[in-house]
């Protein structure tokens, strides 16, 4: 849906004239549904730019003004305030899908803060798919040695998938690989996490150099955390299809 967004510091009432603040979806004065506004989905909750949220109270807060913006309070109210209704709805759910999982709420700071990382992973993509390749990312410089190594493993376990074979000390190795890389996304997870906490010191504070350096940091690990992320999920597939050889070689003996 296309959000037609009024650009405004603070927002006047429609209905009285009354003027309200940039988050205020009902008017404070007459009660009634403000138009929408060109705020970001942190000014949508009155909140500011910050990354440790509590997400508890933020649901309570999504499911409050849910109730009071649903589209059936409005079914006999006029057409404008019916499509206002619809469109801060549909922009109140994207803002909580976003605001609640951390990774996507950092991504959606650095798209704010001009770093659209999500946005590059889907260009990638479709470029990829244009070619016909699977899309490629960059190995970082430190994984070249043992990323080879696995891909000579995961190579080999989708042969032998193909032979309905199995080989115990590859599916050993496969494991191994799958507990370290998952340690790693945990240790990324707490890397970021304080990154998070220098962030919001760092916003409350202006400090714009360290901001930058910390926009820096958490650029690096997402990346990072992205690469991982998909080395986890081949490793878990060749597991997944080294099960089943074995299942099924079992099962025929």
């Amino acid at each position: 849906m296309t959000h037609t967004l009024v650009q405004s510091a603070n927002i006047k009432c429609w209905s009285c004239g009354s003027q309200n603040e940039l988050h205020a979806q009902l008017c404070t004065s007459c009660g009634k549904l403000l138009p929408p506004v060109a705020a970001d989905y942190f000014a949508l909750f009155g909140l500011p730019r910050r990354l440790t949220l509590d997400v508890p109270t933020l649901e309570k807060q999504f499911y409050r003004l849910s109730r009071r913006l649903h589209p059936d309070l409005y079914a006999q109210a006029s057409e404008q305030e019916r499509q206002w209704s619809l469109e801060k709805s549909s922009l109140l759910n994207d803002a909580w899908r976003t605001l609640r999982d951390p990774i996507a709420r950092t991504e959606y700071l650095l798209e704010l803060e001009g770093i659209a990382l999500e946005e590059q992973s889907r260009n990638a993509t479709d470029a990829a798919r244009a070619a016909g390749t699977d899309k490629q990312q960059i190995v970082p410089p430190d994984m070249l040695e043992e990323v080879f190594e696995l891909n000579m493993q995961l190579e080999e376990a989708r042969m032998a998938a193909q032979s309905n074979s199995s080989d115990p000390e590859l599916t050993e190795n496969l494991r191994a690989a799958e507990k370290n890389y998952s340690a790693q996304m945990v240790a990324l997870h707490t890397q970021l996490e304080q990154l998070w906490a220098a962030w919001d010191r760092a916003q409350a504070s202006g400090d714009a150099t360290e901001q930058s350096v910390v926009k820096q940091g958490m650029v690096a690990l997402l990346n990072r955390r992205s690469y991982i992320r998909n080395l986890v999920r081949d490793v878990r597939q060749a597991l997944d299809g080294a099960a089943c050889n074995s299942n099924g070689t079992t099962g025929k003996g």
